[in-house]
């Protein structure tokens, strides 16, 4: 059963690729899903990053618009089927899907929505990295760019994605029809940012940069179903008018700016949006200089601040999911840390921090373009806030691991954060909150103790840490150890800090040079001896920022990046294995015409930068090239208009001597056949213990000429110590010279027949590998001819003129030894095979590939075997590096890694993302960590779980019977499937690739608290937000329903509820105090904050975050905002301040008379003195009729709250409703309140999470079972049942043993709770709709090959 893990199959093309660094014209394009995958736009691709371990998982490029694709078709005009730019990214909210009896399984949970440049909208499917739909613009004429993108819910299983075009069109797309469904143009303002609201998915804002704010609900999926609110929020527009006036002056009345996105329009001006998600219709807009808290139910700004003095513009604002604080980017690269204080909507900045170091970065300083928030983070904390065990902490230090001891601090709060900026680098970084003194000593007052945590070391980042491995071992550490303290206590005293904790290097800047090392068998190491240098997989690009970045093919990744130059690297050789040598120049100035030209050796083993050839004065001609010999001794420096160099490359290089001849192109031999391959020690690797993986014999160390005698004869006749190169002049002559130690002599080749000189072009390009030198024209014409014999000949490919030639790598047993491959000037290449009678009619031609220009190649020199594919390397016009694959048996090319001579991916830290696993082995290990595991099964590189030893990837494990991994036998079910599921799960576990340290930590300390907490364990580690806090807030719900149920019961004495969550009297003496409420925010249980509060269904949650509100409208004029305050007073119970409210209405408004009547009736509930003074007050004529609230008010005054709710549920206010009834109702009143809310949550509002949560608190069982059944989730619905019955038998035998005399008769009567009997057919129904569901999983499983990178 035990499946080894099988590479992706050749045609899985996109994962040899590295992107490019993104730009301003992604703007800032970026989306990090609930799972942990980050994706964001490189160019025109997509990269796609696991957030945790900061590990590059895929590059997607985006193919070229199909129109263009057409007009491209002849070579002469390449770049118009060039892919455009993306401007916007976002995941599917898709959950993994889990109806398996009903459908096939799928990866609909992984799709992307990309948008670009041109309009264009495409659907990926980044598990089978294909593309699943492309939406094209309605004018592709007229190239209008997507500003930003979001998906809404239109139904239960089905979202809408919404878009921002132009600069001012909102666009909805159905996904599944391709059809757009609704248009709004609101021309002239300019759109900038999209969202979607946490609290409903069904409901979008859109803001313009001029402050106008659209509220839009989606009901179905027809135009009629989509409701618009406008709204204006004041702000200053002054630059942005100046901006706009500029803009219309560089377009020189053309109409290309009317279709231009805003973000292209004004890169630096951003304006953004985000939902709070604490509290309901409130949102933060951010502009320039000012960040605004606005109330859409109000319609009005609630607290404005400006842009602090000194601080550079906003960028983007992100609230925290967990705590009360939001955090601002600003454009010089720092983030300000904003607080709200208690019992106000008003924000305080905490701190400024940078998110871009000035220790270690370049000059200028690079720029942030996204940040974003980890809401996958914040739901692990949630349930490690809720289910750690604070009081034996200090026993769960391991003494082994120097991250485990803490100093007096207590962390109050902490959040991930990535930073993407335009230099390739991804930056991981934690924020953490942390009080002393005081602070700590009123928490451990209030019973909340919370372990405190070691300060955070920040990780110096040198220009050679490509990718940090520490990165993930330090997260875990942070992530780990610390328990947090409860709600938001402590913040406003806090010490904010922000650490580095991890760190990828992508390429750094657009990519100007390539070079591949091709050392032959006389280059030695650079340590000295006499070990011949091994080929190394390793390629070298140079860029346009002046650094080099060394690319580890085998692991796809940046193994290192050397800033070297200020100015572009125009020309980088390898110099042997582990040396790099490379050039720039600098124009000292136009008018004398002088050059600066700068020549470094760059040492990958000590990262040292050695400058060689420096001058005192300019000099007269630039460098042109530089060609470095086979061995790395020799260096041919060719110069424009200047004789040519030629220099022994030592350690101090010395110059030999210089060659005064008009060459136009130069070529040292490639290496020559090799000896046998000897047994000896084995090589080592140049740069790093991971490229000795790839590299076993000593034959990889060059490439083979032919086998052929006379080729064997040149070569024995030849010096060991001396090399040669092949050159042509500008009249065509052609020559090979030979150096020797200092000397350079003729090598004295046969000559071909005098007609082989060209005389219609110049020489472009040449490849020299002995006996054969290949040449190549302007005019096209490729010529090549045998130095031994002095055979030759020529074809003309019809084409532009050639650029570069390069002959393919060759091994013993080779058929053919004249694949050369052709980079022709208009950046199109095709192979071809010179041994062939007919070269041209056998080429691999390749005129363009997809979507962009190719601007330098070379093959990777790491064949072994004749059966090992060809492959080249490609640096394209969008940055990316590209491998791409060349068969040779059926003529194509396919990009791609080598299948063979290759070994597997390798990376620093196993990838631990159970999303990406094949939907039924994902679906399998949700089910294992719902069903419980040992810890010890999880086969991570930690040993702090039970202090297992570490097992070896790849080792069997000791144990036999893999059901002794089991926590226990699953009550429901069969109990011969989670060891089936073990067995499918094996391979995955032996590469340690299930989860990561941290993760299998927190499971460690949850396993056994109860299926509760595994199956919002697993939820969260699926990016499954709602259902993580649905589990978290199910016993509280059922505590709820028993605390109904026992005090309906007859019982003679009250019944004491451990632990309750309400206290019946002194929530009644809080409604009826007369004097303002005071917020308690700080001893307010965790559970009704952050996300949970999402979850809020009890009557103190709601009662309380209703009453926090009412101070933040106190300030508020207009009839339409008293009459919001006075339903709210009314709402929590505070009668007398409505009443006070009602008479100080004008007499002459139109509301004095209905606010009169609701005056005389609310105050006769309060006292007879009240009443008398509101009657003195009020006229008795009431001519006129409020709004249908005032109903529900004269309802409260008599005491019908039953009534006044259902008004209000009509009147589709089901929040008020809920905290009307919270307030007023008890028992089956209130359950009947919360039963009707949760049909509308499940029917209206598509979210069955919620819906659930209520029907649990309401005593609706029955329904919560069938909503689960109408939603196909068969495994869900069986594990509520489990969850409800364990927390059901918790909560009973507690209430039985805090009452003797009782506890028996509480027992019988609760024995089970309502809707879940095992004799109940639905129950019984369940559990045989989880059987079918798991042996399908289990057929599934079987069927399905695991998956690897």
């Amino acid at each position: 059963m035990s499946i080894p893990i099988s590479r992706p199959s050749p045609n899985e093309t996109w994962d040899c690729m590295l992107p490019g660094p993104p730009s301003r014209n992604n703007f800032g394009s970026a989306d990090l899903s609930p799972s942990g995958l980050l994706a964001f736009a490189t160019g025109s691709s997509v990269s796609v990053i696991d957030s945790r371990s900061l590990q590059l998982i895929t590059t997607i490029p985006l193919p070229p618009p199909p129109s263009s694709s057409l007009s491209s078709s002849s070579p002469s005009n390449p770049s118009s089927s060039l892919s455009p730019f993306v401007t916007s990214v976002r995941w599917t909210p898709l959950p993994l899907r889990r109806d398996l009896l009903s459908t096939e399984p799928s990866s609909s949970h992984l799709i992307l929505a990309a948008a670009d440049r041109h309009g264009r909208i495409s659907l990926i499917d980044f598990r089978q990295r294909s593309l699943i739909l492309s939406i094209d613009p309605p004018d592709p004429s007229s190239k209008s760019g997507v500003q930003d993108l979001c998906w809404v819910q239109a139904r239960p299983d089905s979202f809408l994605l919404a878009s921002l075009s132009g600069p001012s069109l909102l666009s909805f797309y159905n996904t599944s029809s391709s059809r757009c469904i609704f248009k709004y143009d609101a021309s002239p303002e300019y759109f900038s940012c999209i969202r979607r609201d946490p609290f409903d998915s069904r409901h979008l804002c859109v803001i313009g940069l001029k402050g106008f704010l659209l509220s839009i609900k989606v009901l179905g999926e027809t135009e009629d179903d989509i409701i618009l609110k406008e709204h204006q929020i004041q702000t200053d527009c002054t630059e942005l008018l100046r901006l706009e006036k500029d803009a219309a002056a560089s377009a020189a009345g053309g109409s290309s700016s009317y279709s231009t996105p805003a973000s292209a329009v004004f890169p630096l001006y951003a304006v953004r949006l985000a939902f709070s998600p604490h509290w309901k219709h409130v949102i933060y807009a951010m502009f320039p200089r000012e960040l605004v808290v606005f109330d859409l139910k109000y319609e009005t700004i609630l607290f404005s601040a400006a842009l602090p003095r000194g601080c550079a513009k906003f960028l983007d604002v992100l609230p925290d999911p967990n705590y009360e604080l939001v955090y601002c980017a600003h454009l010089d690269g720092k983030l300000s840390i904003w607080r709200r204080k208690e019992g106000e909507q008003i924000h305080v900045l905490c701190t400024m921090e940078e998110l871009m170091p000035s220790i270690g970065t370049s000059v200028p300083t690079p720029s942030v373009l996204a940040v974003l928030v980890s809401q996958s983070e914040s739901t692990l904390q949630n349930i490690s806030k809720l289910y750690s065990d604070s009081s034996n902490g200090a026993t769960d230090v391991d003494f082994d691991n120097p991250f485990d001891f803490y100093d007096d601090t207590l962390l109050v709060s902490k959040t991930h954060l990535i930073s993407i900026s335009d230099d390739g680098k991804l930056w991981s970084w934690i924020v953490t909150a942390e009080g002393t003194g005081d602070v700590q000593k009123d928490v451990i007052n209030s019973g909340k103790i919370a372990d405190a945590s070691e300060e955070l070391t920040t990780k110096n980042i040198s220009s050679s840490d490509g990718l940090i491995t520490e990165g993930g071992n330090q997260l875990d550490d942070i992530y780990g150890r610390i328990q947090l303290s409860n709600s938001n206590f402590g913040l406003a005293d806090a010490k904010f800090k922000i650490s580095l904790v991890g760190q990828l290097q992508l390429l750094s800047s657009t990519v100007s040079m390539l070079a591949v090392p091709s050392p032959s068998l006389t280059a030695t190491l650079a340590r000295g001896g006499n070990n011949p240098a091994v080929a190394v997989p390793l390629v070298a690009l140079g860029t346009q920022s002046g650094t080099i970045d060394v690319i580890d093919v085998s692991a796809n990744a940046v193994a290192a990046s050397f800033s070297v130059h200020s100015s572009t690297v125009r020309g980088l050789r390898w110099l042997g294995n582990s040396r790099l040598v490379s050039f720039s120049y600098t124009q000292v100035s136009e008018k004398t015409g002088g050059y600066i030209n700068r020549l470094v050796v760059t040492c990958l083993r000590s990262g040292l930068n050695r400058t060689f050839r420096a001058l005192q004065k300019p000099e007269r001609a630039p460098i042109r090239a530089l060609r470095a010999s086979s061995s790395g001794r020799y260096l041919l420096i060719l110069f424009r208009d200047a004789p040519v160099e030629v220099w022994a490359m030592t350690k101090n290089p010395i110059m030999l001597r210089s060659l005064a001849l008009p060459f136009t192109v130069l070529e040292w031999t490639l290496p020559t056949v090799p000896r046998p391959v000897q047994n000896g020690p084995s090589r080592q690797s140049s740069l790093s213990p991971r490229a000795n993986t790839a590299v076993a014999s000593e034959e990889t160390a060059s490439s083979t000429t032919a086998s052929d005698s006379k080729a064997g004869n040149s070569d024995s006749s030849q010096d060991d110590s001396s090399e040669s190169f092949a050159f042509a002049l500008v009249n065509g002559a052609l020559g090979v010279f030979e150096v020797h130690g200092r000397r350079i002599r003729d090598f004295r080749p046969k000559w071909p027949s005098s007609s082989f000189v060209s005389s219609d072009g110049l020489v472009t390009a040449m490849a020299y590998r002995l006996p054969h030198v290949v040449m190549g024209d302007r005019s096209g014409n490729i010529r090549w001819w045998d130095v031994t014999t002095g055979h030759s000949s020529s074809f003309n490919t019809h084409r532009e003129g050639i650029r570069r030639i390069k002959f393919s790598p060759v091994v013993a047993g080779d058929r053919s030894r004249g694949r050369i491959a052709v980079l022709f000037y208009d950046n199109t290449f095709s192979v071809f095979d010179l041994d062939s009678p007919d070269p041209l009619a056998n080429s691999l031609l390749q005129p363009q590939f997809p979507g962009t220009l190719v601007l330098e190649l070379d093959w990777l020199p790491m064949r072994t075997d004749k059966n090992d594919p060809l492959v080249l390397c490609i640096a394209g016009a969008d940055s990316s590096f590209r491998l791409v694959e060349v068969n040779t048996n059926d003529k194509k090319l396919t990009p791609g890694p080598p299948s063979r001579n290759m070994k597997e991916r390798f990376r620093p830290l196993p990838l631990c993302c159970p999303i990406l696993l094949p939907t039924p082995h994902a679906l399998a290990l949700r089910m294992i960590l719902q069903l419980g595991v040992n810890p010890s099964w999880f086969n991570t590189s930690g040993t702090t779980i039970d202090k297992r030893p570490h097992f070896i990837p790849g080792t069997a494990s000791s144990s036999g019977d893999l059901r002794s991994y089991l926590v226990e036998l699953p009550p429901v079910g069969d109990s011969v499937v989670p060891e089936l599921l073990l067995k499918v799960l094996e391979p995955y576990r032996k590469e340690g690739c299930i989860l990561d340290d941290e993760r299998a930590r927190l499971y460690a300390t949850i396993v056994n608290k109860g299926y509760a907490a595994r199956f919002a364990f697993a939820a969260a580690t699926f990016g499954e937000v709602s259902e993580a806090l649905f589990w978290l807030q199910l016993p509280r719900a059922i505590k709820h329903l028993i605390n109904k149920l026992v005090n309906k019961s007859p019982q003679k004495a009250p019944i004491s509820v451990p632990n309750s969550q309400i206290d019946d009297t002194s929530l009644l003496s809080r409604i009826t105090s007369k004097g303002k409420s005071t917020p308690e925010a700080g001893r307010r249980d965790a559970l009704s904050q952050g996300q949970l509060r999402l979850m809020a269904f009890e009557q103190e949650d709601l009662w309380e975050s209703a009453n926090e509100r009412i101070p933040w409208h106190e300030k508020l004029e207009g009839e339409e905002a008293i009459q919001n305050r006075i339903h709210e007073l009314v709402s929590v119970g505070n009668l007398e301040g409505a009443v006070s409210l009602l008479l100080s209405t004008n007499p002459e408004s139109p509301y004095f008379y209905p606010n009169a009547l609701r005056a005389v009736a609310l105050s006769s509930a309060v006292s007879r003195s009240l009443l008398e003074l509101a009657v003195k007050v009020v006229a008795a004529n009431m001519v006129r009729t409020d709004r249908s609230l005032s109903g529900t008010h004269l309802l409260c005054a008599v005491g019908r709250y039953q009534e006044a709710c259902s008004q209000l549920q009509d009147a589709g206010c089901w929040t008020d409703a809920a905290t009307l009834a919270a307030t007023h109702l008890k028992g089956s009143d209130y359950a009947r309140v919360l039963q009707r809310w949760a049909d509308h949550v499940l029917h209206a509002e598509h979210n069955i999470w919620r819906a659930l949560i209520l029907y649990v608190a309401a005593g609706a069982i029955p329904e919560a079972l069938a909503a689960l059944r109408e939603a196909q989730q068969p495994d869900t619905a069986a594990m509520f049942t489990l969850a409800c019955r364990e927390i059901h038998a918790e909560i009973v035998n507690s209430l039985a043993d805090s009452d003797d005399e009782s506890g028996s008769s509480i027992k019988d009567s609760l024995a089970n709770l309502p809707g879940l009997n095992p004799e109940n057919e639905d129950v019984i129904a369940v559990g045989e709709y989880f059987g079918q569901y798991q042996r399908k999983l289990v057929h599934l499983c079987m069927d399905s090959q695991p998956f690897s990178d």
